[in-house]
């Protein structure tokens, strides 16, 4: 498994040279980038020129660019009743799509709706697949992967609802990014791991406190309640050989330190003596 960490690890007014060079230097191999509507790195505007860039920045500095998550489907759920909201979630994807070609990703996060007192369930679930099925054959012309992820969205509560959502697409290309942190309040990460299974594309970690018991439980790794040594047996036993990226607060002061430790937390996660024993 290869060692990735998230652009939000660090302040937004972060230079993406910076970004690069404080997670090279803290021994990552792969950095998760995120479309904004603007902002420094990819946003929606950015060309493929710029793109392409960013790309050759990050291949000056050994690192991987798999995969590209986003924030703006929060904002522009598939969900929504309004039809013209949804269309603009759509042109995220499309973006997100579009950049992850231009630097080498394979993979794409995809928040797929929300559940709220405007949008039921049931409406929720139907929505969103019916939008996702009109990007799907982009990213299939395009060789990029959608990663469904499990969030606070009050949707896709179950790792069994999950599968059938997932499975009701019918292509290989439609799968989970699967965040181990976020399900902890309400499941066990690692029987969602052993029931999503191959359908899981890329793994998001953090840690979170169940004493706390809301958002502001999440806590950096190592530090909460997740039982990692169960986690990652559950993702050996299903072959799982991708990226997992932290995904944690930045830190007020420092910004290179976050990702120091959160480096050396990750090596002792992914040593097999940990597993093992």
């Amino acid at each position: 498994m290869l060692k990735g960490i998230n652009q939000w690890c660090y302040p937004d007014d972060t230079p993406i040279e910076m970004v690069f060079k404080y997670s090279r230097d803290a021994g990552f191999d792969a950095v998760e980038l995120n479309v904004s509507m603007d902002g420094i790195g990819l946003t929606m505007n950015t060309s493929m020129d710029e793109a392409k860039q960013i790309r050759e920045l990050a291949e000056h500095y050994g690192l991987q660019l798999q995969s590209i998550s986003t924030n703006l489907l929060w904002e522009f759920p598939l969900s929504h009743p309004d039809e013209k909201v949804r269309e603009q979630g759509r042109r995220v994807i499309e973006k997100q799509i579009g950049l992850a070609t231009y630097i080498g990703a394979d993979t794409i996060l995809v928040v797929p709706g929300v559940v709220n007192e405007e949008t039921s369930y049931l409406d929720c679930y139907i929505r969103s697949q019916e939008e996702l099925r009109k990007v799907l054959p982009l990213a299939v012309k395009k060789n990029v992967h959608i990663g469904i992820e499990n969030v606070w969205n009050k949707f896709l509560l179950s790792p069994l609802e999950m599968a059938r959502y997932l499975d009701e697409f019918h292509s290989d290309y439609m799968g989970a990014y699967y965040d181990v942190g976020n399900t902890l309040q309400y499941g066990y990460p690692e029987q969602w791991i052993s029931i999503l299974g191959e359908r899981i594309r890329k793994i998001h970690v953090k840690d979170f406190r169940l004493s706390v018991g809301n958002i502001t439980g999440f806590v950096p790794l190592l530090a909460g309640d997740v039982n990692w040594k169960k986690v990652f047996q559950a993702l050996k036993n299903i072959g799982y050989k991708d990226t997992v990226t932290a995904e944690i607060p930045a830190y007020s002061y420092g910004p290179q330190y976050l990702a120091e430790d959160t480096a050396k937390h990750l090596d002792i996660m992914l040593n097999q003596e940990m597993i093992n024993h």
